[in-house]
């Protein structure tokens, strides 16, 4: 029967951990990354003691009421358990150590370090301790023998030794080299077989050596054909019979070492290594932890022997075979003929009535027999495989497996079953909840005191979901089989004396998320269903959710939904993202998948200040969704990049984009930060991942985009009705062009004239103007004669669109005059760049080919018509010179040799400040 794999359950940080059972199989211990050591009673317990080691903790062991650690200080230390406190440190390294065992009668302790050496320390006197040396690269395990008379070791430099605590006695080349811990395939954690040591294990690649003592001869492997990747860790049963094993893909294995087979397969819930493996007392229990800092248990695991059922397959292969060939026996049978008897155990068989004696290797053994005998031969080939092949306990999936569903939580928040933790942390106030002995009660604090004053609310009701905007609070509670789901509001922006307002959900149906716009609340329920409320409590729409909930945010109008889209497979989430609007134009903007970095799950999602959707995922990686490229999402920032140990986070509240910036609070060695004290507040860059960041013309473009990208939401507010901040959006503007015309000045140093043309492209027309100039002063005159095309176009561009947008106006004039009221309404439309003013000296116009033939055909066209203003006769002008043939302006030509000349022209001053300064940017690169 299989055993029974519970749930797994977080408790370190990312990185290596170790886990270990007590003499009493009561506690389970684990330490890990974030340098803490926690005492677990039993996997179920919510709040087990802790004890802080270090900054990391790599290794720990436990016998006779001594815990035994290695931190990241290079040091051993010993710590009295299950009290924790210190009792000294037991010896030194020069660098980390890597592994700590005890001997099987807790007198001694090993150690293996990152130093290439090996120590063996007597516990009662750390200065009686010897020092092995032999190994020339860092040690990765150490194993005592249960007779305490060798010690096994394990090294990157590929090497499995053997020592009797003074020299060595065998030594095996068995494992791939490698630099440092870190880079190894494997940590080949090796263990000697108890209570006797007859047989040492040694993970090697995807298998198990197993060397038998004294002789040190390889007696056995053992595999599993459904295991692919590396071994990284054995441990042995109590009793000596079962062997488990871990590999870096998260299959756990169990063997019955006697028969060699497997009576145990399990694999990680997500694929995640598998990093420590420990049997209970008892035997009945396997503990494990990965390389995510979560604890999983495996209960029921047989501790005795398995049953041999290599016998009992091949004796029923034994009966099918003998009922394939008694077929003659039975037709004998129904001719009259008497049965004949089976032999009986020491009874030889008797002989057929048809007078042949039974000889099976007589026809078993004609390897040259043809014709009838050949399928007879078949059969003798699938005796005989049935035979040699272990039955299989039971049919195995080896393809994807499901990825369990990440659960709902309320972004901003710390996860619910802490005592003290965060309900709510955005950019309005905070919401904390304290779940004691002492008291059971919310606290909210607002950032601004000028919003409201803080508040302290008991919680009798059990909410432990929550939202804070400028408006309300809300709050929300699970039911229970005599209580329904409840939904509180304290709304303080109402101006009557009614401030809250209180909703029972149906029953059965219980708050999953929530959160607050402005002048309504959203609620998303396990039904699944969306629930709307207004502000003051009103009920409005209700729609079903394409899934289970995971989340939700608002900003404004704007309501996000991530849902569950799907099964994930090999530890990927399938989430959806669904973008809402609910102001009067009420409409679905988005439906679609949300991205996440692979083998993540989203730890956090909301809208910046400016209102644009953002997310984050458990690998740090923040996203934003670029409106002007069809509501893809760009990532902005990986927040793991600035984290100084990988048991390091960053925990986000907040996005800006302007000023740009990412409100985070530092997590040193956890996820979460504490309630207290109040932690501070950091501020990360943004930085968009374009490739070759470290040279110039990659950090240019890093910039460019970036500015483009973070001021998508002026045209976003502008198209809403938002107030816009023109002194943000001008400086954007002028940010982009600065950067426009280095990389320009950067193309032409490079002489990437191509590239030239490909950024006067992305100018505006004023800008090209400015390029013309420069690549004329660089004596680029081929170059120039291209932008000038390229200023010609944009210009005809400019006036077509002022063209339909005059003609727009007069049509809606004619049709329906505008009120005062409606033009206020109406929001303008931001350009990229507004087109400057044209001045009349030469020495501010646009020497293009067009203006030259205006110069020389003006007095024409006013003779022609004397009434015209300039924009009429510009106007005029241009719709002749469209109306040339290909030839006449290749005839023409003469304007365009005239228009090199005029770049030469004295410069205004404004020009000249330009053409300076990108000088002086280009004499830099």
């Amino acid at each position: 029967m299989p055993c029974e794999k519970k749930p797994m359950r977080y408790g370190h940080s990312e990185g290596h951990t170790e886990v270990c059972f007590d003499d009493s199989g009561k506690f389970i211990v684990t330490c890990g990354n974030d340098g803490d050591v926690r005492i677990w009673e039993g996997l179920d317990d919510d709040d087990p003691r802790f004890i802080t080691v270090g900054e990391k903790a790599h290794s720990l062991a436990l016998k006779n009421g001594k815990l035994v650690t290695a931190s990241s200080n290079n040091t051993v230390q010993i710590h009295t358990f299950p009290e924790g406190e210190p009792d000294g440190i037991l010896t030194r390294f020069t660098t980390n150590a890597t592994h700590v065992t005890f001997s099987r009668s807790g007198s001694r302790v090993a150690a293996a370090s990152s130093d290439f050496l090996v120590k063996v320390v007597a516990l009662s006197d750390s200065s009686d301790q010897k020092t092995l040396r032999g190994h020339e690269a860092p040690v990765l395990s150490v194993s005592f023998d249960p007779r305490d008379q060798l010690l096994a070791s394990s090294s990157c430099d590929g090497s499995v030794v053997v020592w009797n605590i003074e020299d060595q006695v065998t030594r095996w080349t068995l494992l791939k080299k490698s630099s440092d811990v870190s880079n190894a395939k494997s940590l080949c954690r090796l263990a000697f077989q108890p209570p006797s040591g007859k047989l040492l294990a040694v993970p090697v690649e995807e298998k198990v050596h197993l060397y038998e003592r004294d002789t040190w001869s390889h007696v056995t492997t053992l595999s599993d054909d459904l295991s692919t990747q590396p071994v990284n860790v054995v441990c042995w049963s109590p009793c000596g019979k079962l062997l488990a094993a871990a590999s870096v893909g998260g299959v756990i294995t169990v063997w019955d070492v006697g028969s060699k087979l497997c009576v145990e397969r399990q694999k990680h819930e997500k694929g995640f290594t598998v990093c420590a493996l420990a049997f209970s007392p008892c035997g009945s229990q396997i503990a494990y932890t990965d390389t995510e800092g979560c604890l999983g248990l495996l209960e029921g695991v047989s501790s005795g022997a398995a049953p041999d059922r290599s016998k009992s397959a091949e004796s029923a292969a034994a009966r099918d075979y003998d009922d394939l060939f008694d077929e003659d026996e039975d037709g004998l049978m129904d001719e009259g003929e008497s049965p004949l008897k089976r032999p009986g155990p020491e009874e030889e068989e008797p002989i057929p009535s048809t007078g042949r004696v039974r000889n099976r290797a007589a026809f078993l053994d004609d390897d040259n027999s043809l014709g009838t005998n050949a399928p007879q031969r078949l059969v003798r080939d699938l005796y005989s495989a049935s035979c040699s092949t272990p039955v299989s306990l039971r049919p195995v999936y080896d393809g994807p497996m499901p990825t369990p569903p990440q659960r709902a939580f309320q972004p901003g928040s710390t996860p619910a079953h802490l005592t003290h933790r965060f309900m709510m942390w955005n950019s309005v106030g905070i919401v904390r909840a304290y779940n004691d002995d002492q008291d059971n009660a919310v606290d909210i604090e607002f950032h601004d005191s000028a919003v409201h004053h803080a508040m302290h609310l008991s919680n009798t009701l059990g909410h432990n979901v929550a939202d804070i905007s400028q408006e309300a609070v809300l709050l929300g509670c699970p039911g229970t089989d005599e209580l329904a789901s409840k939904l509180q509001c304290l709304h303080f922006s109402s101006w009557d004396n009614h401030k809250d307002w209180l909703v029972d959900l149906p029953h059965g149906e219980d708050v999953r998320a929530l959160c607050l716009g402005v002048g309504w609340a959203a609620v998303a329920t396990s039904a699944p269903l969306l629930r709307l409320f207004t502000s003051g409590g009103l009920q409005r729409e209700v729609f079903s959710l394409s899934g289970r909930v995971v989340c939700l945010s608002a900003h404004g109008d704007q309501l996000c939904v991530v849902y569950h889209r799907g099964t994930g497979f090999d530890g990927e989430q399938c989430l959806g993202v669904q973008l809402l609007s609910l102001g009067h134009r009420r409409r679905q903007i988005l439906d679609q998948p949300l991205p996440l970095s692979p083998r993540s799950h989203l730890s956090w999602m909301g809208f910046s200040a400016e209102g644009t959707p953002c997310s984050v995922d458990s690998e740090g990686v923040v996203r934003m969704l670029n409106r002007s490229l069809g509501n893809t999402w760009t990532p902005v920032c990986n927040t793991r990049d600035t984290c100084k140990s990988k048991s390091d986070h960053y925990w986000v509240i907040g996005v800006h984009e302007n000023p740009p910036q990412i409100r985070c609070i530092p997590c040193k060695g956890s996820r979460f930060p504490p309630t207290l004290p109040r932690p501070a507040v950091a501020v990360l860059p943004f930085k968009i991942p374009l490739c070759q960041t470290s040279t110039e013309k990659g950090q240019m473009e890093e910039q460019y985009w970036r500015s483009v990208l973070l001021h998508n939401h002026h045209s976003f507010l502008s198209v809403n009705g938002y107030a816009l901040d023109q002194d943000a959006l001008s400086h954007s503007l002028k940010e982009q062009q600065e950067l426009l015309m280095k990389m320009f000045a950067l193309s032409c140093k490079l002489e990437r004239e191509f590239r030239c043309v490909e950024l006067a492209e992305m100018m505006p027309q004023n800008l090209v103007t400015l390029a013309i100039k420069y690549a004329s002063r660089s004596r680029r005159m081929a170059l120039a004669e291209r932008l000038s095309k390229i200023a010609l176009e944009k210009a005809q561009e400019d006036q077509e669109e002022e063209h339909e947008e005059e003609h727009e106006e007069e049509h809606s004039g004619k049709s329906a005059p505008l009120t005062s009221s409606s033009k206020t309404k109406k929001s303008p439309v931001l350009k990229p760049l507004a087109p400057r003013a044209k001045s009349k000296s030469p020495e501010s116009t646009t020497s293009t080919g067009f203006q030259l033939w205006l110069e020389e055909h003006r007095k024409s066209i006013l003779a022609e018509n004397p009434d015209l203003e300039e924009t009429d006769v510009i106007k005029e002008a241009m719709g002749r010179f469209r109306s040339l043939t290909a030839e006449e302006r290749l005839v023409r030509g003469h304007y365009e040799q005239k228009e090199v000349k005029t770049y030469v022209c004295p410069l205004t001053p404004q020009v000249s400040h330009w053409l300076c300064h990108i000088n002086i940017v280009a004499s830099k690169l």
